[in-house]
């Protein structure tokens, strides 16, 4: 069985070496990547989610889901009008106003 464990590792070294090589080639457009992510502001609804359900909101998914799926852009000022109109401690209130596009990473 051993035998059989050569090839997938030198697949995986072979692909792990070509992504190097793409990731090297891309040019990060810095402002449109800003422009986006001011205009977009629903990508920071995982995170308030997240420390909604850590609070023990009730329903946070189906909150949040109704915020983000209306169709119209969710900007800053959506999320803040959001963020006040929760019924969560003050202190919470600040951690949610301090997640932001830029420093949200997903982890």
């Amino acid at each position: 069985v051993q035998r059989n464990i050569g090839v997938p590792v030198a697949h995986g070294m072979i692909a792990l070496a070509s992504l190097k090589k793409g990731l090297g080639k891309l040019i990060l457009n810095r402002p449109a990547i800003d422009a986006e992510l001011h205009r977009n502001w629903a990508v920071v609804a995982e995170a308030i989610q997240t420390i909604l359900r850590r609070e023990n909101y009730p329903n946070p998914y189906e909150t949040l889901k109704n915020l983000t799926r209306t169709g119209s852009a969710i900007d800053e000022k959506t999320i803040e009008d959001f963020v006040n109109g929760l019924s969560v401690s003050d202190s919470v209130k600040e951690e949610l106003r301090a997640i932001t596009p830029w420093n949200y990473t997903g982890f």
